[in-house]
């Protein structure tokens, strides 16, 4: 197992690393955005390259931070089931989640990401608006991601079990306990209660 938990360590820093450096094209696509609608109010201009720049960035960002999402915890929950459950019951259901829908989904889109992005690449796919930008890199970006969100829910899978096994403690933050506002709203009724 430790050979397993050094694998889901390097996933980890991978994603983080890539997690916190893909954060800075959300600055780069407001500011492209701004100066863009800038120029297009003051100088009636616009230009179908700086509006892809945007979506690229955009679709960047969504795509490659999942995993990196994934790792913080920060994905959608049923918060007002799971708040009621023990932890334990929780890192189970967590476990089979990601076993048995989260990792075949993400290894079906990644097997189905490659020839799409393939193709384009291999094409010199360009965008059908005029002035518009090659297209394989926003396909890569999904391509990318999804490799990401696969390697994270392989991480998230071998951190589950060495947590119900009790070879490894809940990450600080990284408890799979009730979310704050689930937590304030029953500290809220406990409070009324007193």
């Amino acid at each position: 197992m430790g050979s397993l938990l050094a694998l889901s360590r390097f996933i980890d820093r991978v994603n983080e690393f890539v997690g916190r450096n893909v954060s800075w094209l959300v600055l780069a696509a407001v500011l492209i955005s701004a100066g863009n609608a800038t120029i297009r109010k003051v100088f009636d201009m616009s230009s179908n390259a700086w509006l892809e720049v945007q979506w690229y960035l955009f679709g960047a960002v969504f795509m490659l931070a999942a995993g990196y999402t994934l790792r913080k915890n920060e994905h959608v929950r049923i918060d007002v089931l799971a708040g009621n459950l023990s932890k334990r019951t929780r890192d189970w259901i967590d476990l089979f989640g990601h076993f048995l829908f989260l990792l075949p989904f993400c290894l079906m889109m990644t097997y189905l990401a490659w020839p799409f992005f393939w193709r384009s690449f291999q094409s010199g796919e360009m965008s059908s608006n005029a002035g518009g930008l090659i297209i394989w890199p926003a396909k890569a970006s999904i391509l990318l991601g999804f490799i990401l969100l696969t390697a994270q829910a392989v991480s998230e899978i071998i951190k589950r079990i060495a947590i119900i096994r009790g070879l490894l403690e809940e990450e600080a933050g990284h408890d799979h306990s009730m979310p704050p506002q689930v937590e304030a709203a029953a500290e809220m009724k406990g409070g009324n209660n007193a």
